[in-house]
């Protein structure tokens, strides 16, 4: 993309008939300040930070562990409305809030209740401390019009495994912006989850 938001000239699959467009604003990723400037009421974009400023990075923001846990049971999803979500067991955070992983998967609840306007999408990605110490954590898109406190998928590598602690930094959030809000924002099942009063 040139400096003027401009996308190139390019063709499609078949090698023929090139187009382009204008972009209509700017597209591109949100900075510290444009973040912090987003997270003022009476709509903010991210809410339920422990700490802004140990949190707030250059790129994006981190968000913190409230609670993990291990599958219990199987899952399904089918086509359609077919899907069975396995049962999970959380785990406890011993006195000084740490608990211990042994290799495997688990779901971790974030703290952070992300809400996302029509015009930005976001991703998550690990910690690099974590990756450095054999864990990865997936997560899938946050569609943009999105609400809530999402879970990620926490999988330890390591065979010594790890301990977390309650609160901990896990992943950090990048917002994109689109080149125009969308027609249709999300409103899938997992709107809402996890807070006690959904947004507007």
């Amino acid at each position: 993309m040139t400096p003027t938001g401009r996308l190139p000239i390019v063709s499609n699959s078949l090698g023929r008939l090139p187009f382009h467009r204008e972009v209509t604003q700017a597209v591109g990723v949100l900075s510290s300040q444009q973040i912090r400037a987003m997270l003022a009421p009476p709509h903010p974009l991210v809410s339920g930070v422990i700490d802004l400023d140990e949190q707030l990075q250059a790129n994006g923001i981190d968000l913190t562990l409230r609670a993990v846990g291990t599958f219990t049971g199987g899952g399904r999803l089918g086509t359609g409305d077919d899907r069975v979500l396995p049962e999970t067991d959380d785990l406890d955070f011993d006195a000084v809030g740490l608990v211990k992983l042994a290799p495997g998967p688990y779901l971790a609840r974030l703290n952070e209740v992300v809400s996302l306007p029509p015009g930005v999408m976001a991703i998550a990605r690990p910690r690099s401390s974590l990756l450095r110490m054999g864990v990865s954590v997936h997560n899938a898109v946050w569609d943009a019009g999105y609400s809530g406190r999402s879970q990620v998928l926490i999988v330890v590598h390591n065979p010594a495994g790890i301990e977390l602690g309650r609160d901990a930094r896990i992943v950090q959030m990048v917002f994109m912006t689109l080149d125009a809000a969308t027609e249709k924002p999300y409103a899938g099942t997992y709107q809402h989850e996890a807070i006690e009063q959904p947004g507007p």
